[in-house]
């Protein structure tokens, strides 16, 4: 039984059954590279177990895929611009080379200025915590965590301060991956009786890939791993130093502007950037497992709620680009997973196209929390509890980019604009289409043919509608 706005009802929670929440948020995988998305080279048994017995979202995508657009959009349930008024990210450089964001006081937010998820849960009971990568503006206090552990730094594994609540701790040993999956097994071995969110978010298998352990960065061989077909172009794999030495060593190199004098190790290529990709995301995979352990072993795991997701995907050569931002199905296709055997059956959901806005008043609902108004998002819990194949005419998402280009992704079909510079005018009414079925590498562009024309005007219209009425939030400069 569903209520009149699409919600379940019948097992919906009471305030003193409410579930703990879990949302495991890593950083740049793309769904092909996980093994319950049909990959049978990458292990991935934690994430893939999860899947087994949760439900699964076929088709997911990022709504921006770009760091903090989307991990912005998680926590409010907005678009980004909506939420910060901005389609990229956006720091200021600081003299040791790392990136601030400007301090404004608790209660005169001007981004993210409606009630995020913690603050939501916090309001009904919930102890808030984050533990792990932090790329959202404001501070994690001021929009609601009781408690935060994060990086400094982004994008460096190893040598990194932490900073917990506010205040900075100074550098820890080893790998950053290894200190934050300790500091979650310490949070769940002595909770309390409140219920908890834990915002737990893993770096890899964002660059830099050197900065792991060997064993990981040597699990794979270059001969093994898959290469996408789109990465050929006239029968040619990529070659770009330049991305080659991001990819390795990111801020370790490229955030300290440092010359670019480094070599590449001998015969470095496509095949090896990929094998070291693969690598960090079994190195994602053990982080869940510890994380699984550390629930069924403090008798958590039956009344938790574990969503797995990442913020964006990868370019890894695709079309030969690299990296993400981009409106293309390695930007923006994302695993999907929601995990709590003891509260709805395992299914793969292949009708519903999930979303990072849809995170919020999904868990909300779960939760049996009434979510704002403010949220743009869908929650999915009636796919999830399977009292629905898909929700009733929203079976798309949609997308915005840094690079001005805007699209409505369902399961079969990609339609994409382009907007102008100013970011508030559409440019190109028909930029990109395709049909995912039929051309799933993306390499036949139906737009502007007169192929499919019922199902590129309706796609149309839908974005043509979402763009002019989805408000921007203007921050400050």
């Amino acid at each position: 039984m569903t209520g009149s706005n699409g919600q379940h009802n019948a097992d919906r929670p009471s305030p003193i059954d409410r579930p703990n929440i879990v949302v495991v948020l890593c950083d740049q995988l793309r769904a092909f590279e996980v093994g319950c998305y049909d990959n049978d080279v990458i292990r991935t048994p934690h994430i893939d177990r999860l899947a087994g017995e949760g439900v699964r979202f076929e088709h997911a995508v990022s709504n921006n895929p770009v760091c903090m657009a989307a991990r912005s959009a998680l926590l409010t349930g907005q678009y980004s611009r909506s939420c910060q008024g901005f389609l990229g990210n956006y720091a200021r450089q600081l003299e040791d080379g790392t990136k601030s964001m400007p301090e404004y006081p608790v209660n005169d937010r001007p981004i993210l200025k409606d009630a995020a998820l913690p603050e939501q849960l916090k309001a009904v009971g919930y102890e808030t915590n984050l533990i792990g990568k932090w790329h959202v503006h404001p501070a994690p206090y001021q929009i609601g965590f009781d408690y935060s552990l994060y990086p400094r730094v982004h994008h460096r594994h190893t040598g990194q301060t932490f900073v917990e609540n506010q205040e900075d701790i100074g550098v820890v040993d080893g790998f950053s991956i290894d200190y934050e999956a300790q500091a979650v097994r310490e949070y769940l071995d002595t909770v309390g009786d409140r219920p908890f969110f834990l915002h737990y978010c893993i770096s890899p298998p964002h660059m830099p890939l050197d900065d792991a352990p060997d064993e990981y960065k040597r699990m794979y061989s270059p001969e093994e791993v898959p290469i996408r077909p789109n990465c050929y172009l006239e029968g040619e794999l990529p070659f770009d130093e330049r991305w080659f030495k991001i990819y390795l060593w990111d801020f370790l190199f490229y955030e300290q502007h440092l010359p670019y004098t480094e070599s590449l190790p001998d015969g470095f290529g496509l095949r090896q950037l990929t094998a070291m990709y693969y690598g960090l995301t079994t190195w994602v995979d053990d982080q869940v497992g510890r994380l699984m352990a550390g629930l069924e072993a403090n008798g958590l795991a039956d009344n938790t709620i574990v969503v797995f997701l990442s913020d964006h995907g990868d370019n890894l050569g695709s079309h030969h680009l690299f990296n993400k931002g981009k409106l293309i199905e390695e930007s923006i296709r994302i695993p999907l997973i929601f995990h709590c055997p003891a509260r709805w059956s395992s299914r793969v959901s292949e009708n519903q196209v999930g979303s990072i806005v849809d995170i919020m008043p999904t868990l909300l609902g779960l939760a049996g929390v009434i979510a704002p108004a403010s949220i743009q998002g869908r929650d999915l819990s009636p796919v999830i509890y399977g009292d629905a194949e898909s929700l009733e005419n929203t079976g798309g998402a949609f997308v915005e980019t840094g690079d001005g280009e805007i699209g409505v992704r369902t399961p079969t079909h990609l339609f994409g604009m382009r907007l102008d510079g100013s970011r508030s005018e559409i440019e190109d009414e028909a930029a990109y289409f395709f049909d995912l079925i039929q051309d799933p590498y993306e390499q036949n562009n139906l737009a502007n043919t007169s192929e499919q024309l019922e199902t590129a005007d309706r796609m149309a219209e839908r974005l043509r509608h979402w763009h002019y009425t989805t408000p921007w939030c203007r921050p400050p400069d």
